[in-house]
C-alpha cells in the first residue's frame, strides 16, 4: 500500500512538472500607463503659396507678346506680357496736341488780360482748360507703361490664361505668378478646435510626407471664424526657423499638421493604438501585466484618438500599470509573458 501511495505521488509530481514546463510564454512589448499632460491631434494638410498674384492689364488691347510659359522661373521686374502700343501712342499724340494748343491759348490770354482785352473769368477758363489738357496728356503717357506686365517679385509662372494676338479687356487675368518657396500650411479644423487656436499654450508642428522623421515648428497665421460648408474651418500655419537651403518646401506638398493643446481631462491615460484589443464579439480591451508577468484582460473606455497612433483612455486603466502594446491578439487570460525591453 505504501508503495502505491509513493508511486501516485511521484506520478502527480511528474505531471505537474510537465504542465508547468509545457506552459507557453508569449513575448510582448509593454508601456507604463501615464496621465496625459497634453492632447495631440493630427490633420491632413497641404502647403500653399506665400505669395501668389493674378496679373492683368489696366487697359484693353491686343497682346503682341507673352515671353513666358507655365513653370518658368522669372525675376522681379522681368516682362511677362506686352500689349500693342499703337492705339496708346495715337492717344498720347492726340492729348499732346491738345495740351500744346491749350498752352498757346493760355499764353495769348496772359497778354490780353494785361491790356484788359479779356475778362478775368475768360482767363481763368483758359487756365482750367490748360490744366485739364495737361492731366490728360500725363495720363496717356502713363498708359504706355501699362502696356507691359512685369513680375512684382521673383517667382514661377503657374499659368498663362491668354495667347499672343488675343484681344483682352481691362482687368482680365493674363498670368498667375507664385513664389516657389512656401512656408504656409493649410488644413481644415473642427469647430471644437477654434477656441484653442489663439491660446499661448497651444503649439503647432508639421510633418511632411517627404521627411517623415522631421518635425517643423509652426505658429498660427490665420483662420476663418465662419465656414462656407459643413467640412470645417480653414486654418493657415506659418513654418518658423526653416532652413530653406536644406528643406525645399514648395506649394502643393502634402503633410500632417499637429495641434498640441493642454489636456482638459487630468485623469485620462495615453496609450498606443496597438495596445487596444478589439475582439469580434465587441468592446475594447487592454492586457494588463501583473507582478508575476501574467496578463489580465481589462475593458477600457476610449475618449478619442490622440493622433494616428495613440488614443485617450478615460476609464479602465490606472496610472503606473503595465499595458501590453504588441501581440495583444495572441494572448489569453492569465497567460505568462516575457517582456521585451
Amino acid at each position: 500500500m505504501r508503495i502505491i501511495i509513493v508511486a501516485l505521488l511521484l506520478l502527480c509530481s511528474c505531471t505537474a512538472h510537465q504542465t508547468t514546463k509545457s506552459e507557453s510564454v508569449q513575448s510582448v512589448k509593454c508601456t507604463i500607463a501615464t496621465h496625459l499632460s497634453y492632447e495631440q491631434r493630427d490633420f491632413a494638410a497641404l502647403t500653399t503659396a506665400d505669395d501668389a498674384v493674378n496679373l492683368a492689364f489696366k487697359i484693353a488691347g491686343r497682346i503682341v507678346d507673352i515671353p513666358v510659359a507655365k513653370g518658368q522661373k522669372v525675376k522681379q521686374g522681368e516682362t511677362l506680357a506686352v500689349l500693342d502700343v499703337h492705339d496708346v501712342e495715337l492717344q498720347v499724340n492726340a492729348t499732346k496736341a491738345t495740351y500744346t494748343e491749350a498752352l498757346q491759348r493760355l499764353e495769348r490770354g496772359k497778354r490780353l488780360i494785361e491790356h484788359s482785352a479779356i475778362s478775368q473769368q475768360e482767363f481763368e477758363s483758359l487756365e482750367s482748360n490748360a490744366q485739364q489738357a495737361k492731366s490728360a496728356y500725363e495720363n496717356s503717357i502713363a498708359l504706355l507703361a501699362d502696356t507691359k506686365i512685369t513680375a512684382p517679385f521673383d517667382g514661377v509662372i503657374e499659368r498663362t490664361y491668354v495667347d499672343t494676338y488675343e484681344r483682352v479687356s481691362s482687368g482680365q487675368t493674363i498670368v498667375r505668378l507664385v513664389n516657389p518657396i512656401s512656408t504656409t500650411v493649410g488644413f481644415t479644423a473642427p469647430e471644437s478646435l477654434l477656441s484653442l487656436l489663439d491660446k499661448p499654450t497651444t503649439r503647432f508642428e508639421v510633418v511632411f510626407d517627404k521627411w517623415p522623421d522631421m518635425k517643423f515648428k509652426a505658429k498660427i497665421k490665420s483662420y476663418a471664424r465662419t465656414s462656407s460648408d459643413a467640412l470645417g474651418f480653414p486654418v493657415s500655419l506659418r513654418l518658423v526657423d526653416v532652413d530653406t537651403s536644406k528643406y525645399v518646401i514648395s506649394p502643393g506638398m502634402t503633410c500632417i499638421a499637429i495641434v498640441i493643446t493642454p489636456e482638459h481631462n487630468g485623469n485620462a491615460i495615453a496609450l498606443p493604438l496597438t495596445a487596444i484589443y478589439a475582439p469580434m464579439s465587441g468592446g475594447e480591451y487592454v492586457w494588463v501585466v501583473d507582478d508575476e508577468n501574467r496578463v489580465t484582460q481589462r475593458r477600457v473606455t476610449i475618449q478619442q484618438l490622440q493622433n494616428s497612433d495613440s488614443v485617450e483612455v478615460i476609464n479602465g486603466i490606472n496610472q503606473g500599470e503595465r499595458v501590453v502594446t504588441a501581440g495583444v491578439y495572441k494572448l489569453h487570460e492569465n497567460q505568462l509573458v516575457r517582456i521585451i525591453e
